[in-house]
């Protein structure tokens, strides 16, 4: 981030920001004399990436200080490894340690930061000796090692550091100063959470500088070798004040907690939250003095969580709502339409007639859906603010050797502690799920379905004894032959012969697409065993938008190949960089339609 040259006028500037600047100042000297490329404090933070990327020790960065100053005397960089850390610090780059408890029961910080054994499951706080389970294990200098820390990137020093910048200053006005209000969905500032936000807190709406927030977390494995099960959970956090061809930048996003491993934090994300949660009350209930370098002035900050961003399984871990089992739907919430299959042994999700117009043709079709008439009226969206009182007297019960609580209804786990922000159960928009994850698990049901693959394949024996079993599909259930010796299963209407597989894999294959699109699919599509693995995310998103229909359009039938190509085009017009606010309700309209087709030729498995 660059910071203005002409930072002397300090009229405005809180004691903070004088600091900042006084270290800018001190630190944009020349390297060396005639030096044009590095200032000192450039130099110092690509030293200081370098040894991050490849682990270099501490002693060892000090050492490489200490040569590099004996051969050029005239180089103005810090002599230790220490006083690069506390040049970082000061710019705001600096976290803090937390130690955890091992099965996640709690944080040793505030009154509990003294304590040597978790009051809540007795184990040690720090590591153990392996010949000796009652001794702690010291490491070289005589500390002992904790089992479990948190580490907790504060985020108000690096928001109060964006207005720092006068050019950055100006770009979070961007979404009241220059955004165009013209009926099109292009930024968050059009959009409804946006908009329920201003009208919770008029005086939060009125000063634009004031920041909006979203909050992202997956899981990765930070060791290379995959053989080595390991889930370490960043957290992070989006400022969309910033325009939409920055705001999602990598330099633009703040990560803001990393959760250790080895074992994912499950339900008890909620313990590494706290610290988290208490700044993001602050920003509400309070504010931060900043200074805005645009204005040379300072101001009153506040800031506010907008959504959480977050693949299915992440989204039972934020939102406390199980999505397993029957009621995995946290729309339809206890009204979800399941249904465990016998064979497959799987829980299905039908009867999306019921969200249908009630005049439409289709309810009352019952040769082509699961043999029954659909009168229901689609069942109501839960609101956060009933969330919010049926959950208000639960009590939580972290950690991995405490049992859930009984006293939680439905498929309720906890209560999010995003529910002690103050505005968190009005936001109607709390939770949105990441489309890019939605759109891979498709395309592998879609190609492993089309393409027979082992592990991905929807239509296999026991589908076809599914809808045996609920009596629907005659010309697809198992039929015995030959005094039941053998089985033998009709040819469904999406199916493939080998010739076509080919034909489907060949056109991936040789695709020619354009530079930076995706990444080279060509080698995810074996002819050979005609299967498509080994894709990511971003592939499974460029073939479903782009790639899917060329083939399927000359191979499949035409019923099967538009259903496949609306499917695409539903998913490209979903993910434009602007959608026009009357085309949402057709969009919804669209994908139920779609979702219904898919009922209607494709496995009931297709629909896990």
């Amino acid at each position: 981030m660059a910071v203005d040259d002409d930072t002397d006028d300090e009229e405005g500037q809180n004691e903070e920001a004088k600091k900042f600047y006084n270290l800018i100042n001190g630190a944009s000297q020349e390297l060396y004399p005639g030096c044009k490329k590095f200032s000192t404090l450039s130099f110092t933070i690509r030293l200081y990436l370098l040894k991050c990327l490849h682990g270099w020790s501490n002693a060892s960065f000090t050492s490489f200080l200490e040569l590099l100053k004996e051969a050029m005397p005239d180089i103005n960089i810090p002599l230790s490894f220490h006083k690069t850390k506390s040049m970082i610090r000061d710019l705001g780059l600096d976290y803090k340690k937390i130690d955890a408890c091992p099965n996640d029961c709690l944080l040793y910080r505030k009154e509990l930061k003294d304590e040597k054994h978790c009051c809540v499951c007795g184990t040690s706080r720090y590591t153990e000796n392996s010949s000796d389970n009652s001794k702690n294990q010291p490491d070289k200098k005589g500390r002992l090692i904790p089992a479990k820390t948190l580490r907790y990137f504060p985020i108000i020093p690096r928001l109060q550091r964006l207005f720092m910048c006068s050019k950055m200053a100006a770009s979070l006005r961007w979404h009241d100063e220059e955004c165009v209000k013209d009926g099109t969905l292009k930024h968050p500032a059009d959009g409804l959470a946006w908009k329920n936000l201003d009208e919770i807190d008029e005086e939060f709406a009125k000063e634009s500088r004031n920041i909006r927030l979203g909050l992202s977390s997956d899981e990765f494995n930070p060791f290379r070798s995959m053989n080595i099960s390991w889930s370490t959970w960043p957290v992070m956090l989006m400022v969309y004040n910033l325009p939409p061809w920055i705001c999602m930048k990598p330099e633009y996003c703040m990560l803001s907690l990393l959760i250790p491993g080895p074992q994912s934090p499950g339900k008890d994300i909620d313990v590494y939250l706290q610290p988290l949660i208490e700044d993001l009350k602050l920003l509400w209930e309070k504010g931060v003095e900043t200074c805005n370098a645009s204005k040379n002035e300072t101001f009153h900050m506040r800031a506010a969580l907008l959504w959480i961003i977050n693949d299915f399984p992440a989204y039972a871990m934020l939102s406390g709502w199980s999505t397993k089992e029957k009621l995995a739907c946290p729309c339809c919430n206890k009204n979800s339409s399941s249904l465990q299959l016998k064979h497959s042994r799987k829980t299905v999700y039908m009867d999306h007639r019921v969200f249908l117009p009630m005049d439409h043709p289709w309810r009352t079709n019952t040769r082509s859906f699961n043999g029954k008439q659909e009168l229901r009226r689609p069942p109501p969206v839960i609101e956060g603010t009933e969330i919010f009182e049926m959950l208000q007297n639960a009590e939580n019960a972290f950690g991995k050797k405490q049992s859930t609580s009984n006293s939680f209804p439905w498929n309720w786990k906890k209560r999010s502690i995003f529910f002690e922000l103050p505005y968190w159960h009005k936001n109607p928009l709390c939770h949105n799920l990441d489309v890019m994850y939605i759109e891979k698990n498709i395309l592998d049901s879609v190609i492993g379905t089309l393409l027979d693959i082992p592990g991905k394949i929807k239509d296999h024996l026991n589908a076809r004894y599914d809808l045996k079993e609920m009596g629907i599909w005659k010309n697809l259930q198992p039929k015995e032959v030959n005094n039941g010796k053998r089985i033998k299963l009709a040819k469904a209407c999406f199916s493939m012969t080998a010739v076509e597989k080919s034909v489907f894999c060949g056109v991936l294959k040789t695709t020619k697409l354009p530079d930076g699109s995706a990444l080279n699919i060509s080698r995810c599509v074996h002819l050979r065993e005609r299967k498509v693995s080994g894709h990511k995310t971003h592939d499974a998103h460029f073939m479903l938008h782009y790639l899917l229909p060329i083939p399927i359009k000359s191979i499949l039938p035409d019923h099967v190949a538009i259903l496949l190509i609306r499917l695409s085009s539903f998913f490209r017009r979903l993910c434009k960089k602007f959608i026009i606010l009357e085309e949402i309700d057709l969009l919804e309209l669209d994908i139920i339609e779609i979702l219904c087709h898919l009922e209607r030729i494709f496995p009931l498995v297709f629909l896990t």
